[in-house]
C-alpha cells in the first residue's frame, strides 16, 4: 500500500534524520541503505528497527490488553465521565491550530477524534499496531489522517512541522521524558503548542494508592508506566525549551470510582447501576468543584497541560 505524497514529505528515517522514498517493497532511505516494511493497512513500521527497550516493553504490553482496554471505554459510566474530561481538554485546547498536527502515543486516535474534522493534516504514531490499527478502523472515511508506528523517543518525523502536537495518556508510558519533550520540540513549528492530558499523582493519596494498584493490576505495567508529578515534569519540559502556560487537574474520588474499569474489576458492575450516567454526571461535577478550589488545584488525579515552542 502506498502512502500520500504529502505524508511522505513528513517521515524521516529515525535512524539517520533522511528523507525517505516509497519502493516496491516499502520505504527506503535515499541511498537505499535503510528499508522500512509497510503492514497491509497502510502503516508504515519503524519500530522494528528502531525501538527503545521501554518501548518494547510497552509495545508487548498494548498488543497484550489492547481488546481490554478498547472495551473497557464503552462502559456508559467511562463514557459520561470521559465526556466531561473531553470538554475540559477542548476548552483548553481551544485555540490550537490544526492546520499540521501530530498524535504522540495516539492508540486508537482519542486526540484526532475529539478534534474531528478541524484536523487539516493529521499524523499519528503509537508502539502498538494494534492500537494503530484500531484508530485507523475509527477514522477510516478520514483521508487527512496518516498513522504511523514508531518510537516517541526518536520520532521518524521532519523538524520544525506542526503547528500543534498531542499526547492524551502517552507521557506516563515514557520514562526518558525528557527525551520525549525533545522530540515534541523539534517537530513544533516557533510558536507550536504541546496539549496533554495524563494521570497526575502530587496528592499523596493518589500517589500511595496508584503505587498498590500498578503493581497488582495485569492491565497496568509499573516498569514503564509512572503518573506525572508537577516536579518532575516541568524542569524537563522547560530544559527542551517549552514555556509552560497550562496545569490545571481535575478528577478526585468520582473518577477513581468511575473510570479504572481495567484495573477495578468491581467497577465494570456500574455499568448494570439504573440512571448510572446520571450518577456519573453528578459525580464529575463534585470532582470539578473539589479541584477548582484553590488548595485542591493540583491535586486532582488528571492532569490538562500546553506549552508554547517560543516563535
Amino acid at each position: 500500500m502506498q502512502i500520500a505524497e504529502k505524508f511522505m514529505t513528513m517521515l524521516r528515517c529515525p535512524l539517520s534524520g533522511a528523507p525517505l522514498q516509497q519502493g516496491d517493497h516499502g520505504l527506503a532511505s535515499r541511498d537505499g541503505s535503510l528499508h522500512y516494511r509497510i503492514s497491509p493497512s497502510g502503516v508504515p513500521l519503524f519500530a522494528e528497527h528502531f525501538c527503545t527497550d521501554d518501548a518494547k516493553r510497552q509495545q508487548a504490553h498494548f498488543e497484550k490488553i489492547a481488546g481490554i482496554y478498547i472495551n473497557n471505554l464503552g462502559y456508559p459510566h467511562t463514557q459520561e465521565y470521559s465526556a466531561y474530561l473531553d470538554r475540559a481538554f477542548l476548552d483548553i485546547a481551544a485555540e490550537a491550530k490544526l492546520g499540521s498536527t501530530a498524535e504522540i502515543c495516539c492508540g486508537s486516535g482519542e486526540a484526532f477524534r475529539l478534534l474531528g474534522n478541524k484536523v487539516g493534516t493529521g499524523l499519528g504514531i503509537d508502539i502498538s499496531l494494534s492500537m494503530l490499527e484500531a484508530a485507523k478502523s475509527s477514522l477510516r472515511d478520514a483521508d487527512q489522517y496518516c498513522f504511523v508506528q514508531g518510537d516517541a523517543t526518536g520520532l521518524p518525523l521532519a523538524d520544525n512541522l506542526f503547528d500543534s502536537v498531542f499526547i492524551i495518556g502517552g507521557i506516563h508510558h515514557v520514562n526518558d521524558r525528557q527525551r520525549l519533550f525533545q522530540e515534541v520540540f523539534r517537530i513544533l513549528k516557533p510558536g507550536g503548542r504541546f496539549y496533554w492530558r495524563e494521570p497526575v499523582s502530587d496528592f499523596f493519596l493518589w500517589r500511595w494508592l496508584r503505587a498498590l494498584i500498578y503493581r497488582l493490576s495485569p492491565s497496568l505495567d509499573d516498569k514503564t508506566e509512572r503518573p506525572l508529578l508537577y516536579r518532575e515534569t516541568v524542569p524537563p519540559l522547560e530544559n527542551a525549551g517549552f514555556v509552560l502556560k497550562t496545569w490545571q487537574t481535575y478528577g478526585f474520588f468520582g473518577y477513581c470510582l468511575l473510570m479504572n474499569s481495567d484495573v477495578l474489576v468491581f467497577n465494570r458492575a456500574f455499568r448494570y447501576i439504573p440512571r448510572i450516567r446520571l450518577v456519573t454526571r453528578l459525580a464529575a461535577r463534585l470532582d470539578h468543584a473539589i479541584t477548582s478550589l484553590k488548595p485542591f488545584r493540583r491535586y486532582g488525579l488528571i492532569v490538562i497541560g500546553m506549552a508554547e515552542k517560543p516563535g
